[in-house]
């Protein structure tokens, strides 16, 4: 858990950069019109659109934007239907890679992803041989000057969280999937204002990485996460906060 962590926090001043260069808004109007699509346009009855939603307002999305990506996705206006895929492969040292992409075009997808894991010493490999090693959760981080950890505590566990977790400056609020909504909802209700909220996949075990090998790997990961048809990058890495700073900045 800590590994994802504290990649987590490098991958939130990494999306505010792109962000800024508008990078960002590819990857959220696919995924509200996907979720449009799936579930309808009103985000009240609709978890995904509403998870989708407030990533957009994370990202200062226009409401322009986001209200097109939505009419695509009902069918108000004409708009491309994107496949979802997951691929799965090896990093360097056998890191487990999960890419889960959103695109019009699975050939081109395959062969980009496959292309990238070549160039830095990985592979792609077959459906589910490394998607085991990943637990499906949802994960809420909160800023520790926002709630104390028994305040925070008595709302989630009470609302179907599994755990809280300490960092040196956040507590991460683990729920089972099917309960996501349901904490997140409650913690809204007690004026605590999460500083993100995601479904992801946290890894059971990580390996370790240092040197040329940590470097290839947080080449492939940014890489791959920078790929207009991938969405979300997941891999059971731990590498020193040092390392994980001087390669983001």
């Amino acid at each position: 858990m800590s590994g994802h962590s504290k990649w987590n926090n490098i991958k939130r001043k990494k999306g505010a950069q792109d962000a800024k260069r508008g990078k960002v808004f590819t990857k959220v109007s696919k995924e509200i019109t996907t979720a449009a699509r799936l579930g309808g346009g009103d985000p009240t009855g609709n978890a995904r659109l509403r998870k989708a939603l407030d990533t957009a307002r994370a990202a200062n999305m226009p409401a322009d934007t986001v209200d097109r990506a939505i009419k695509k996705g009902t069918g108000e206006l004409e708009g491309v239907i994107y496949e979802e895929i997951t691929y799965e492969g090896y990093g360097p040292e056998g890191v487990a890679v999960v890419v889960e992409c959103m695109t019009e075009n699975r050939q081109r997808t395959v062969a980009d992803v496959r292309h990238l894991f070549g160039k830095f010493n990985g592979n792609l490999g077959q459906d589910g041989c490394v998607s085991y090693m990943f637990d499906k959760v949802g994960l809420i981080e909160v800023d520790k000057s926002h709630s104390t950890e028994d305040a925070l505590m008595e709302v989630a566990l009470e609302a179907g969280a599994d755990d809280i977790k300490e960092t040196d400056s956040t507590f991460e609020i683990i729920t089972p999937m099917e309960n996501f909504d349901t904490v997140l909802e409650a913690i809204h209700a007690a004026k605590i204002e999460p500083l993100n909220a995601e479904l992801t996949r946290i890894p059971q075990t990580t390996v370790k990485l240092e040197g040329k090998s940590a470097e290839t790997m947080l080449k492939l990961y940014t890489r791959l996460d920078d790929h207009d048809d991938v969405q979300n990058v997941y891999a059971n890495f731990d590498i020193d906060d040092e390392i994980l700073e001087n390669f983001s900045s």
